[in-house]
């Protein structure tokens, strides 16, 4: 079996000189400050893989154990935090245009999954050759088809592990998961179910019906929860005002999106970024993370 502290990391530097639709790069790149005090609001779709030490991530305020052989899914949007010097990792990151066209779902693969055997080595082979083609031909135009085939590899691989859940096909799944790429496109400007039954061209109890079936929550409780959530990700991760933050969730006063924020959450806006410095894995102020079209809590 290959160890997996064998996998090197690319070289400090090298995605901020050469930016690219895929690059690979250390854990510790990831955030500017060594000792991770808040989260880090990421721009691109990662994959971490644990290469040394034991320590936690913290995924969208989910604490996940980390040692050699967990690999961590992580989406453009979300909040990640790590016991810096204690884990090292080699991390694969992909701009969402590196899959147009390609016939792969990464929110196939689950937020952590602990390899192990045959399926570790694998994986460790499919990200170093990532490593090396990334040092080698970053920049190659030529070479953009090649890094594109190996993500989906890597991505197809890992998909089909065990465990890895696959997109019920039941009406009311597919009905959730459309609600759920519509609210991704509007949550910041309406959390109202009509609208959004409005855009999909059915009724209210249709996507009621379906969120149920699929998490047990309704279609309302669905969309508060991906507003609360993308709350949290900007009051932890960023310095912008809370006012401004509401702003830009659709709130028009700061009075309203702080009783929207404490309903959800259970503490004021103040409270939860107060509290954003606190050691990871110690007890975390959290909203409820929506659930993806598998029913499956997003960072679980």
């Amino acid at each position: 079996m290959v160890s997996s502290g064998q996998l090197s990391p690319a070289p400090l530097g090298t995605a901020a000189t050469a930016p690219a639709e895929i690059d690979t790069v250390a854990l510790g790149d990831l955030a500017s400050d060594p000792r991770w005090r808040r989260p880090v609001l990421l721009g691109k779709d990662l994959l971490v893989l644990t290469t040394g030490g034991h320590g936690t991530a913290e995924l969208d305020f989910r604490a996940l154990p980390c040692r050699p052989g967990t690999l961590l899914r992580v989406r453009a949007g979300q909040v990640l935090r790590c016991a810096g010097p204690q884990l090292d990792a080699t991390v694969v990151r992909w701009e969402a245009a590196a899959l147009r066209g390609v016939d792969v779902d990464p929110d196939a693969i689950p937020a952590r999954i602990q390899l192990a055997g045959e399926d570790e080595d694998a994986v460790i082979t499919e990200v170093s050759q990532l490593v090396v083609d990334c040092q080698r031909h970053q920049g190659v135009a030529a070479a953009r088809g090649l890094l594109r085939h190996q993500l989906a590899v890597l991505l197809l691989r890992l998909s089909l592990l065990p465990g890895c859940d696959h997109r019920a096909t039941r009406a009311e799944a597919a009905t959730f998961h459309r609600l759920c790429r519509e609210v991704e496109r509007g949550y910041q400007h309406t959390r109202r179910v009509e609208d959004y039954a409005a855009r999909l061209d059915c009724s209210v109890r249709t996507l009621t019906r379906a969120c149920l079936a699929v998490t047990g929550r309704s279609a309302k409780q669905v969309v508060d929860e991906r507003v609360a959530l993308q709350a949290s990700r900007l009051l932890a991760a960023t310095d912008e005002p809370i006012a401004r933050i509401g702003r830009r969730l659709g709130f028009s006063e700061p009075t309203n999106f702080g009783r929207f924020f404490t309903r959800e959450v259970g503490v004021s806006p103040g409270v939860f970024r107060a509290a954003r410095e606190q050691p990871v894995p110690g007890p975390v102020v959290r909203p409820r993370p929506p659930a993806d079209a598998t029913g499956r809590p997003r960072g679980a």
